[in-house]
C-alpha cells in the first residue's frame, strides 16, 4: 500500500474555511478580497464567518448543488478538520445569513473578472480564419424555489409547477472556456438570451448554435443587428434520430 500526502495552504484564523481546494488557484484570496472591496461588501466587523468565507461557500454550493447548507460546509472544511485545524460549526440559519450578507454583487463581479477565452492563437480547433469559434446553447429545465419573489419575476409554470429559469451560455470551442452567460424567465426564449451573450464578442467571433436558436415571429432580430464584417454566424442542425428500419 502506498500513502500519498498532499500539502495545501489555507488562511489563518476565521478565514481558514475560505478555500475550495485546487480551485483556489483559479480564485485566489487576493482576487476575492479585491472584488469584495470593489463592491463594498467587506464585513464591518470580523465574525466567525467572514465575507470572504461566504464567497467560497457560495462557490462550494455550486459544486455540490444536491446537498444542504450544513453538508456543503462539511465538504468545504473536511480537509481542515482532518488536519486538526479548528473551524466554526455554524447552523443552517447562520449559513443562510452569510449567503445573504454576501449578496449578488461580489459573485457577479467575480464572474466578470474570471470569464473569458483561454486559447492562444496557435491552439488547434479554436479559430476559423480570423475568427475565434464559439458555441452557445441554452437550458430551460432549471427549477427554482417557489417563493413569492421568484413567482413574481419568473412566473408560475403550467400545471402549477415550480418557477423555471432559462440559462444561455457562450463557450469557446476547443477549450470549453465559459466566455458569457445570461439568464432570466423562460418566456423570453433562447434567441433573446443568445443575442445578449453575443454582444460583447460580436466583433471577433464565429458563432455556432443549434436549431433551437432559430428565431420565432416574436423573437428579436437574429443574428443580432451588427455589421456583417464584424462576425460570422453558423447554424448547426441538431442531430435527429434515424427512423426505425
Amino acid at each position: 500500500m502506498t500513502t500519498v500526502s498532499h500539502q495545501f495552504m489555507v488562511a489563518a484564523g476565521q478565514f481558514g474555511p475560505g478555500h475550495v481546494g485546487e480551485l483556489t488557484q483559479v480564485v485566489p484570496f487576493d482576487l476575492v478580497d479585491a472584488v469584495l472591496k470593489e463592491t463594498r461588501c467587506v464585513q464591518r466587523r470580523l465574525r466567525d464567518l467572514p465575507t470572504r468565507v461566504g464567497v467560497y461557500f457560495l462557490l462550494a454550493m455550486c459544486l455540490f448543488p444536491e446537498v444542504g447548507y450544513r453538508l456543503v460546509w462539511q465538504k468545504l472544511t473536511a480537509a481542515l478538520a482532518g488536519a486538526g485545524v479548528e473551524v466554526a460549526s455554524p447552523t443552517a440559519k447562520a449559513l443562510r445569513d452569510l449567503r445573504r450578507r454576501v449578496g449578488a454583487a461580489p459573485v457577479r463581479r467575480l464572474f466578470e473578472v474570471l470569464v473569458g477565452p483561454l486559447a492562444r492563437p496557435t491552439t488547434p480547433g479554436v479559430r476559423f480564419g480570423p475568427f475565434r469559434t464559439v458555441f452557445f446553447d441554452g437550458c430551460s429545465s432549471i427549477t427554482l424555489p417557489e417563493s413569492d419573489r421568484n413567482l413574481d419575476y419568473f412566473g408560475p409554470q403550467s400545471r402549477g409547477g415550480y418557477p423555471m429559469l432559462e440559462l444561455m451560455t457562450l463557450v469557446e470551442t476547443g477549450t470549453r472556456a465559459l466566455i458569457g452567460a445570461v439568464f432570466g424567465p423562460t418566456s423570453d426564449g433562447e434567441t433573446a438570451y443568445a443575442a445578449a451573450c453575443c454582444t460583447t464578442w460580436a466583433r471577433t467571433c464565429w458563432y455556432c448554435g443549434t436549431r433551437g436558436s432559430t428565431p420565432t415571429p416574436s423573437s428579436p432580430p437574429w443574428p443580432p443587428p451588427v455589421p456583417s464584417s464584424w462576425a460570422v454566424y453558423a447554424l448547426i442542425a441538431a442531430p435527429r434520430p434515424c427512423p426505425a428500419g
